[in-house]
Parts: structure tokens; sequence; C-alpha cells
């Protein structure tokens, strides 16, 4: 069950991870961190972002955002600007890539981030 999220750890999984989330994106994990989004062509579990707030929401989220794109990127052939959204629990990653100016709202799957979760709804 996904939580709502304050900005200081989205600010935080930023920092460590060296980029700035598109506002859609941050404001959705803001709403509501994580969950599942079902688009045409698959199911995706979004990963949370670490939420320090309390003993049960940071057992639910260490396994988020930020240790994920870390694990991703140790694959061969992941792409070392790509942040990692999430799985379709088979492998596939829905990623945001950085354009050099930054991260775009642009996901591996769909338009933008808005679009992604609106496919879903």
């Amino acid at each position: 069950m996904p939580f709502d999220l304050d900005e200081r750890n989205v600010q935080g999984a930023e920092q460590a991870l060296g980029v700035t989330f598109p506002t859609t994106y941050r404001l959705a994990m803001m709403r509501s961190n994580g969950g599942t989004v079902a688009t045409e062509s698959d199911d995706w579990e979004l990963y949370p972002i670490a939420d320090d707030s309390d003993r049960k929401r940071l057992a639910r989220t260490l396994n988020g955002v930020v240790p994920e794109t870390e694990r991703a990127r140790t694959w061969r052939g992941f792409p070392s600007a790509a942040i990692s959204l999430g799985s379709n629990g088979e492998g596939d990653q829905v990623v945001f890539l950085a354009d050099g100016q930054g991260l775009g709202p642009e996901v591996f799957v769909a338009g933008d981030f808005a679009a992604f979760v609106a496919a879903g709804s």
C-alpha cells in the first residue's frame, strides 16, 4: 500500500542519484509513493522512494528507486544515466533517461510520466 511522501525524501533520492526528477514524477510520488501502473502492454510495480518518517514506512521503502537504480547500473548494457522507476516482475525496467540537461519526463514505455500514470488509470 503506497503512502504519501514528504518532499525532503524526494530531494534525498535526487541527491543520492545526482538528478532532479521531472515535476510530474515528484508530485506523483509525494501523493502515492510507489504503487502499480497498468499500461496496455504490461503492469509495472513502481519502486518507492525511501521514507524514514517511521519504521513501517522505512521497512516498506528500503528497496526503492535508489538501490534498484544502483543495482541495475551494474547490469551489462543498462544505461549509466538511466534511473530505474519500476519493474514488471519479469526483468524489464521502466526508466527515465538523462538527456544532457537532466532527466526528461519521457519514460521507457510511454510518453511522459503523467501519460504513463494516466494510461494505467
